[in-house]
This record gives structure tokens, sequence and C-alpha cells, in this order.
């Protein structure tokens, strides 16, 4: 094959007689901070903007697409109105910036270009891996024009967001129990987020793709709660009409979730102990025995040991349901992850958002990080949800989370050495990268600027783990 000056980017080939693409570039200045030749010649289709509402209007004609940000002035104003335009096409356009050296160390500039671009490019510009950035971009804004359905709809509640010490052990422990197959006591707060912990030991177990079937022993009253899980035969009270299949016989072959299983009143506790001492149980109103092929999972915020010295809860239940045990880790002890799950949930709740919003403040991250979250992760996805439907600013704020008395970035401790304040700036960065990428360390690295062996020398310091152990 000869040489024909045309390039191909990750599938899409541009180039002299192929398909020419359109690359939006805004640069307030008289001359490009590149050579244009050096881009039109492998078939991009150069369109200038040296003001943000041209620039805007640029992307409602072109729909989708690429564009450089050519920053010069990183002023508070500067970069907010930047965020405006960048952050108005965030679905629809991939945005590369190109800067100065000096702007790597302005906390607006790291803002803006981790919030609203792809990647970046300090000048003098690298032509060639300009390119390739520009390719990458192509390509991302290609599955975003064709798959634009708002946050992933990939699971949530079979993954868990973290990259703490807390949660890396918690990892770890999910990991180990999910290869046995005995019972699991779940014990954590309310709101840490105790039945994902539970839909993660049954997604790794070898009975993942069997049913996983919940019930909540707190919610319900006793007589109902005794026909929710064995079922009921027809007449066998006033009102069953039909037979019931209860939800022990729903969660067959797989995992049965008992959740406030404190709650649950002493006369089912015995019926229920049965079940996890001979595998057998009968409907209410039945004479048949049946056997349960199903893993016992139970949580509770309940002090357990303290219930049973009390006489609140049966000894043997609970040593019967003890065999494996976790502990979920308050969101407090969590270093580093109210920041991460923060952005998570924002991308997942972003079809509620106000179309204003792009993201999250300085001053909101800090008052994140300050709060001593009594509510955990649900009082985090409550403040962020609202935050995003009530702000009316482009960034939430401490004041839209119901913060503003925790305290903003500049009220950080002047204890904090600068070493210090450095470590945790680099392992945030760090965190963040690897959640976007989701555990592609190759992309993460692109999107740091650094190398693989650097980001996995980062990830060995801060052991920062990158995904859940798998069987």
């Amino acid at each position: 094959m000869g040489n024909d000056n045309r390039t191909e980017h990750f599938g899409f080939r541009v180039g002299p007689g192929g398909e020419s693409r359109g690359l939006l570039v805004y640069c307030a200045a008289k001359t490009l901070p590149f050579c244009e030749a050096d881009i039109t010649s492998h078939g991009w289709n150069l369109t200038r903007a040296s003001a943000w509402g041209a620039a805007r209007a640029h992307m409602d004609r072109l729909g989708a697409g690429v564009g450089i940000v050519c920053l010069q002035d990183i002023s508070e104003k500067a970069v907010a109105e930047a965020e405006a335009v960048l952050g108005y096409g965030h679905n629809r356009f991939r945005w590369i910036a190109i800067l100065d050296l000096a702007f790597l160390k302005s906390a607006v500039a790291n803002h803006l270009i981790s919030e609203c671009c792809l990647d970046f490019h300090v000048a003098p510009v690298d032509v060639p891996r300009l390119l390739h950035s520009l390719g990458h971009a192509l390509g991302m804004a290609h599955l975003s024009r064709n798959h634009s359905r708002g946050p992933s709809e990939t699971c949530f509640e079979k993954n868990i967001i973290g990259a703490s010490q807390a949660i890396k052990a918690t990892f770890q422990r999910i990991a180990k129990i999910s290869q046995s197959d005995a019972p699991v006591l779940i014990q954590g707060e309310t709101g840490t987020g105790k039945e994902l912990c539970a839909l993660a030991v049954h997604a790794h177990s070898v009975r993942g793709s069997r049913p996983f079937v919940a019930i909540n022993c707190g919610a319900l009253p006793d007589k109902l709660i005794q026909s929710e899980l064995f079922g009921h035969e027809k007449g066998a009270f006033t009102g069953a009409h039909q037979r019931k299949i209860g939800r022990i016989e729903a969660a067959e072959g797989g995992t049965l979730f008992l959740d406030e299983i404190g709650d649950l009143s002493l006369d089912l506790q015995v019926n229920l102990l049965r079940v996890l001492q001979g595998g057998s149980y009968e409907r209410v109103g039945g004479t048949e025995t049946l056997r349960a092929d199903i893993r016992v999972i139970a949580a509770t915020h309940v002090d357990m040991e303290k219930a049973v010295s009390e006489k609140r809860f049966r000894e043997d239940l609970y040593y019967r349901l003890n065999v494996l045990n976790l502990d979920v880790p308050p969101l407090r002890s969590r270093e580093g992850d109210v920041v991460l799950l923060a952005r998570h949930w924002f991308e997942m709740f972003a079809a509620e958002k106000n179309p204003r919003v792009r993201g999250f403040s300085r001053d909101a991250f800090a008052a994140l990080s300050r709060h001593h979250w009594p509510g955990n992760v649900r009082e985090l996805i409550n403040r962020v949800r609202r935050a995003m439907v009530m702000c009316e600013r482009q960034l939430i704020g401490p004041e839209d989370l119901g913060l503003d008395h925790v305290g903003s970035y500049r009220d950080i401790p002047v204890e904090e050495t600068l070493a210090e304040a450095r470590e945790r700036a680099e392992r945030e960065a760090i965190c963040e990268a690897v959640d976007k990428s989701a555990g592609n360390l190759s992309r993460a690295a692109r999107s740091l600027g650094i190398s693989r062996v650097t980001l996995y020398r980062l990830l060995d310091k801060y052991q920062i783990p990158h995904r859940l152990p798998q069987n």
C-alpha cells in the first residue's frame, strides 16, 4: 500500500479524497499555536472562532464534533465563560486544550481541563501527538452522537465506587466471602450501602446468574412477613384467594437478602432458624415440606451482640447468620471517596439537572470532604440530586448542597504542610482519572498526561485499587 497522506484514528479514516471532519478552534489570539496546514492536510475542515458566542453558534451548526480551545486567559471570569460554552456541548463535542506550561500551576485551569476537556497539549504543540488526540476525540464524539442516552447504563447496584483504604479492605473481604456459600451478616450504619455489598457478594459468587431476592424485615408487619418469606396456600387465611410463592422459594438457587434482620420478631426468628438449620420450610397453611437451595445474606444497623444480650435476638440464630461477617465503613471514614461518589451520582442523574449546571466548584468539593455525613452515602445522594436541580449557576457551590456552614477550601487548616497538600491533590486527581476511565489505566494515564509506568508507581504509592477483584 502506498502512502496516500491519509491517517486512521480509532477506525475513522480522514484525508485527501476521504471524508472531511469538522474541527472547531477557539482562539482569541490572531495567531494559532500550530500551523493550520499541518491539520487541514490530514482531512480536518477547520473553523475558527475568536469569541465564545461565535463558538457556540458553530457548535449548534455542526451538531457534534471535535474542538480545540486555546487558553490564554485563565482568570476566574475567563474560565467561567469557557466552562459555559465547553459544557454546553458536553454530550456532543470533545475538546482538546492547548495552553502554556505555566497554566498547569493554576487550580482554575486544572479544574477547567479536567471537567471539560478530553486531553490537553502544552505549547509548542507536537503535531503528530495532536493529530492522535484529535482522532481519539473524533471517535469519542462519534460514539456519543450514536449513543447519547445520558449517564452510563451500567448496573451500579453491582458496583461500589471508592478508592479509600477502608473501601479497599471491603473489596478484598467481598472477594473472599464470594467464594463461599456460607451465610453472611453485613453490619453498618444506615445509608452505608449494605445492600450494594450484598449484591456484590451475590454477583461474584457461583450463584451470580441466579435470582437475588430482597426483603426488608423492618418494613412489613409481623403477620405479613411470614407469608412473604414462606408463601401461603389458597385459603390459608382471610384474603388468601390463591397460592402465593414466598421470597425463599423465589430465590431458589440464588441469594435471599434479609435487610434489617435485627427488626425481625422472635416468633419469625424461630421459623428462619429452622430454614438455616435444616434447609426446609412449609408455606403458611400448607403441609408440604419444601427444600430451600439458597444462600442467606442478612444486614442490620443494630448492634447484634447487644440485642442478643438483651434477649431481643436469638443467640442461636445470630451465630447461624454470622458465619461470615462484613462491616461496611461509614462515609466519614472513607477518605477521598466523597468526591468520587459525588461525581458518580452527578453523572447518574445528569438527565434531572438544571441545564446550566456543569459540575462542582472547588468550594463544594472542600465542603463535601469536610462534612461528617451522619446519613452516609444516602445523604450524599440526596444532597447532590437536590443541588443539581436547584443550582442556578454553572458550578454547584456549598450553599446548593446545604453545606455552606462547613467552610471552603480556603479554610483548610494551616497545619497541613505543602507536601501533604500536594500529595492529597495528586491522590484525588489519580482517583478521579481511574474512576472516569473505569479501570482502563492507559486511558487514565493519558488523561493525567503521564506514562503508564508512572501511573502504576503512583497507584502503588497511594495504594489505590482500580477494580473490584474478580473470581
